[in-house]
Order: structure tokens, then C-alpha cells, then sequence
């Protein structure tokens, strides 16, 4: 997940937004920890209690959302999400099935089966061209 996540962070751009998809240990904050890992952020936890932490480094601003104690959008929307995405911070969001509805037009879903020590199908959905343009220049 995290060489995935590296791979992305290259050909990510300010306001982008990445919402993870996937259960309990399928890989998510690895995904976030390697994310900002590729700009110089290596103390990155799980917001799950905060809900969001904001990280800046290595010329990006990352907004990281854990949306696991929400129960719909309208909680995340509440606490002022909308300012959020107008924001040039990159979002990542873990646990979006959550809030799917409060979700930007625009985005790139990576939905994640498998956990623990299971090996792992990863899927990227990109929602808009410049999400198709990121999965392209991948080349996976």
C-alpha cells in the first residue's frame, strides 16, 4: 500500500482528493503514512478521534480525514467540510463509504479487499480527467 501510495503522491496536485475505501487493517493509514511519507511527513496517525489532522510539508498541505466514528455525511458536513474542499490541500479520507454522499464529484476512490496478512486487490476509480490523467501517468 505504501509504494502505492508514493506512486500517487507523485502525481498528486494541490486540492486533489483521494477517498480510501476498505474494512478494519486493509491498509488505509499505510496508504496515508506513505502518501506524506513522499513529502517529508513521517509522523502521521490516524485521526479516528479528530477526525481530521492537517499535515504540511515538502511544499503540500494534507488534510487527513478518518471518518470511521461518523455515522452519515451530515456529521462531516456539520463540522465545516465544505471549507475543506475549497482549500488547496490534497484530502485523504479514510473510511469515505461513511460519508459517501458529502463526497466531490471529482475524486479518485481506491477501494482496498483484503486485511491483515490476507493479500490485497486494490481498484482505482478515478472520478474526473484529471483523476483519469493521474492513473494514466501511473502506468500500472
Amino acid at each position: 500500500m505504501r509504494a502505492l501510495a508514493v506512486k500517487l503522491a507523485e502525481t498528486s496536485f494541490a486540492g486533489g482528493f483521494v477517498a480510501l475505501f476498505g474494512g478494519l487493517g486493509a491498509g488505509k493509514t499505510a496508504f496515508v503514512k506513505g502518501f506524506c511519507a513522499h513529502f517529508g511527513i513521517e509522523e502521521v496517525s490516524s485521526p479516528t478521534f479528530n477526525i481530521v489532522k492537517h499535515y504540511d510539508g515538502g511544499g503540500a498541505a494534507i488534510d487527513h480525514f478518518d471518518c470511521y466514528r461518523l455515522d452519515d455525511a451530515d456529521e462531516l458536513i456539520a463540522m465545516g467540510f465544505d471549507e475543506y474542499l475549497f482549500s488547496s490541500s490534497i484530502i485523504l479520507m479514510e473510511w469515505s463509504e461513511n460519508v459517501s454522499d458529502a463526497l466531490p464529484a471529482e475524486r479518485l476512490e481506491i477501494r482496498i479487499q483484503g486485511s491483515g496478512n490476507e493479500p490485497r486487490e486494490v481498484e482505482l476509480v478515478p472520478f474526473g480527467k484529471k483523476y483519469e490523467a493521474m492513473i494514466e501517468e501511473l502506468a500500472l
